[in-house]
């Protein structure tokens, strides 16, 4: 384990949640709404009748130029300034999609991920020889859970649908063209679901520089898990809470869709 925490999981959550969500299922151009006919009140003469066209859809900018358009969405959803606080505001699509593919993996390279460092080190006790995590650590990201928090799962999953193209374009140049990118992202919040609940404190070695899971089990899990299991188990127990409302809103949406698809 790290010293120096590349990312929690709050942020993720702001990733697998309030921008993750966005990256719901779409596996073909939606279909064009029919024209809303409504007919007006009874007069002298035939009936006349009025067509509500649907709303048009706002123009997607490049995924080079996205990140703009992608802090002005993020801020509708969230507190500006606090998102200014954590986030790297270049190439966020991309780093969003690289984090979410690496999430279950081993390794999470520090240059793929759109936000910035947790404050301070990470916090061990050491007694008699023994290393554990510090009851203290957990208070280094009230920063992230205070986002997590502002997180309204409907909201962000809605918000989806304008933004989809650009994440599944940065998925396909990640290296999975013909693949879609939300089932990697619900294979990430699952992987995150199934992240062991830690009773602490926890136990620590450091063989060398780093330190590590003194279980072994612990020690081969994700690195997604291992922030989860770091962070502290009222914030992870936070943050599974809200991952599972997402992955609700996600299903309830791919269902909606599924169903409107067998019109």
């Amino acid at each position: 384990m790290k010293k120096k925490i590349i990312i929690i999981v709050g942020a993720i959550l702001v990733i697998g949640g309030g921008i993750v969500a966005f990256l719901l299922w779409q596996s073909k151009p939606e279909s064009v709404p029919e024209p809303v006919v409504a007919a007006l009140p009874a007069q002298q003469g035939p009936p006349q009748m009025i067509v509500a066209l649907p709303p048009e859809k706002p123009q997607l900018p490049g995924l080079n130029e996205s990140d703009e358009y992608m802090l002005d969405v993020l801020s509708g959803l969230f507190n500006k300034e606090s998102l200014l606080d954590i986030f790297l505001v270049q190439h966020i699509i991309r780093k969003i999609v690289a984090t979410v593919d690496n999430l279950p993996r081993q390794h999470l390279p520090p240059n793929v991920v759109p936000v910035k460092r947790a404050s301070g080190r990470f916090m061990v006790e050491a007694k008699e020889g023994i290393y554990t995590i510090s009851v203290k650590n957990s208070a280094r990201y009230s920063v992230y859970m205070k986002i997590v928090e502002m997180i309204e799962a409907r909201k962000v999953v809605e918000a989806y649908v304008s933004l989809y193209p650009l994440f599944q374009k940065a998925y396909e140049e990640l290296g999975y063209p013909g693949k879609y990118f939300n089932d990697c992202l619900l294979a990430t919040i699952d992987n995150l679901l199934a992240a062991p609940e830690m009773k602490e404190p926890v136990r620590l070695v450091q063989p060398k520089v780093f330190y590590m899971y003194e279980n072994t089990e612990l020690e081969s899990c994700s690195s997604g898990q291992k922030i989860l299991m770091r962070i502290g188990r009222k914030n992870a127990a936070i943050i599974k809470d809200k991952l599972r409302e997402i992955k609700k809103q996600i299903m309830l949406n791919l269902q909606e869709k599924k169903i409107a698809d067998r019109k």
